[in-house]
């Protein structure tokens, strides 16, 4: 009775002629008395005329199927036979990829998974973008009437609907279902995918004060916005915080469980932007930073999404200076994924082929004749110094060429920088170290692939034990399936925004600095990280 639709088996007594109440009044005193929690069982017109069929038809005993909502109970169908199955899909609304599960209300298996690009990324890959394009008549000034609908806000939600939609089909195909039997959709993203995605004007939350139309949404049926789920399918969406606290940071709360923690714990999660949540079950604070495209591998020209052909891991001997890498799919590269690009980095500093300010060095002063021979192999010198070949050429063996360039390096530091520096002004806020975490969890499929001891050679996160760090995967999805499940997690929601503070870095002074400290592998202050070896050390 804790999923957002439930099944309730019901036994009523026949009508007669010292018994005339009527079919739904029956139903729903029925339903009353059994659920005995005091809330109000209710009807929606839509689904009344199917519901009093199927409750008659099966001789006023069998199963109601109920949303459970906050307001209270609706009945939406009726069962003579309770279904095997209450097939609901929990979805991951990003801004470059959708990611979808499909589970059964009744058992909490999952039944099938999928993903897919998100589509609207043809009129940007950026959030900003996209928000210039669906407000487009009014960056124009022309008049908007009382119910005009802007058509690039239009466009925007009937590109995302029909991506869900297509998403849905492939779940339950997978899944060996119809994609009408879907009951309820829970729905995770950040707040201009929550405007698009229901067709709300996300205007002013790039334009200062930056407050968006809404933060909580109703629930709706999927219907209403032209979902192929069923007719009466709830449709949850995860409540934001403001213009840049999305739902899907909401999403990552409840999953990494912090907001039930005593002790202190942070949630780091890089997609679009470096957002970072530190705090335990009496307080939260939040902020979010332009770190994650680098790390994600989306500034690099080599870089890519973790996916088929991009290599994920990289090592470099310090002594022998043999390369090793692995590629997902075991397909010929096409490029870098973050972990991948981080890896990289870290192996190039600890090979001395770049310096602490992330430059390549040049092979024609290198002393060591090793080195120097490695350096001549993999570096190619360029219009702005030197590019480093990573696949593609003689040794490798590989055909596909993955280049890794100087102006890759500088984005790679300066977001390393940044996601360092807003770890740091975040935990100093409340006059905490890091080693004062009892853990510091990583979302994302950054977190996913991530090598912790990389980032922290690098001197992009703390240098802590690996212990520390624990990798929870699409964070944002875990929380849309845990509100599909579980009502005391949507009930949790209201608890997590009224505990949340949130740190604006972009008026924040300390937050600059630090950046500016964070721009030399590791740090400017090498005391901070002495697991990492500097070049003296290096060089015995």
């Amino acid at each position: 009775m804790n999923s957002l639709v439930c099944l309730i088996q019901v036994e009523a007594q026949p009508p007669g002629l010292h018994n005339n109440t009527a079919d739904l009044d029956r139903l729903q005193q029925a339903l009353r008395n059994t659920l005995a929690d005091g809330r109000s069982v209710s009807i929606p017109y839509r689904a009344m005329v199917h519901v009093s069929r199927g409750f008659r038809g099966a001789g006023f005993r069998g199963w109601a199927l109920l949303n459970n909502l906050e307001h209270g109970w609706e009945v939406v169908d009726f069962f003579n036979e309770k279904p095997l199955q209450v097939p609901a899909m929990a979805l991951d609304l990003g801004t470059t990829h959708l990611e979808a599960s499909l589970l059964d209300l009744q058992t909490g298996a999952t039944l099938s998974e999928g993903d897919c690009e998100n589509t609207q990324i043809v009129f940007g890959a950026d959030i900003l973008s996209r928000i210039h394009h669906a407000t487009s008549l009014r960056r124009q000034q022309k008049p908007l009437l009382k119910d005009f609908l802007d058509p690039g806000l239009d466009e925007l939600q009937k590109i995302i609907i029909t991506a869900v939609n297509e998403l849905a089909e492939m779940l339950v195909r997978r899944a060996g279902l119809e994609v009408g039997e879907i009951r309820a959709l829970a729905v995770s993203g950040n707040t201009t995918m929550a405007h698009l995605f229901l067709g709300m004007d996300p205007y002013y939350i790039c334009r200062e004060p930056y407050i968006p139309l809404f933060n909580r949404a109703p629930v709706i049926f999927g219907r209403d916005i032209g979902l192929s789920t069923h007719a009466m399918a709830p449709v949850w969406i995860m409540p934001s915080v403001g213009s840049y606290f999305g739902g899907d940071l909401i999403s990552g709360i409840l999953a990494s469980g912090m907001a039930e923690s005593e002790k202190t714990r942070m949630l780091i999660d890089v997609g679009t932007n470096a957002e970072v949540v530190l705090g335990n079950s009496e307080w939260l604070i939040a902020c979010a930073g332009a770190a994650g495209p680098a790390l994600e591998g989306g500034v690099a020209r080599m870089g890519m999404r973790a996916g088929p052909g991009a290599i994920e891991y990289v090592s470099i001997d310090p002594v022998s200076y043999e390369i090793s890498y692995r590629i997902i799919g075991e397909v010929a590269p096409k490029g870098i994924c973050g972990s991948g690009l981080i890896d990289l980095v870290a192996a190039l500093y600890l090979a001395r082929i770049i310096d602490i300010r992330g430059k390549y060095r040049d092979p024609g002063t290198e002393k060591d004749p090793l080195r120097a021979e490695f350096m001549k192999k993999h570096l190619v010198a360029v219009d702005d110094g030197f590019s480093f070949v990573l696949t593609g050429n003689a040794d490798s063996g590989l055909t596909g060429q993955v280049v890794l360039e100087q102006i890759d390096l500088d984005a790679m530091i300066r977001s390393k920088a940044a996601m360092y520096a807003i770890l740091t002004t975040l935990i100093n806020q409340v006059g905490l170290e890091f080693v004062a975490l009892e853990e510091i969890t990583v979302a994302g499929a950054f977190g996913r692939h991530i090598n912790p001891q990389s980032a922290m050679t690098l001197g992009m996160l703390p240098d802590l034990p690996l212990s520390t760090y624990r990798a929870i995967g699409n964070s944002s999805l875990r929380g849309a399936e845990k509100v599909l499940l579980d009502r005391g997690a949507r009930l949790a929601c209201e608890q997590i925004l009224s505990s949340i503070t949130y740190l604006e870095l972009n008026v924040n002074q300390e937050f600059m600095i630090r950046f500016s400290g964070a721009r030399f592998i590791p740090h400017t202050d090498p005391s901070l990280f002495p697991s990492v070896l500097s070049f003296r050390e290096m060089d015995g």
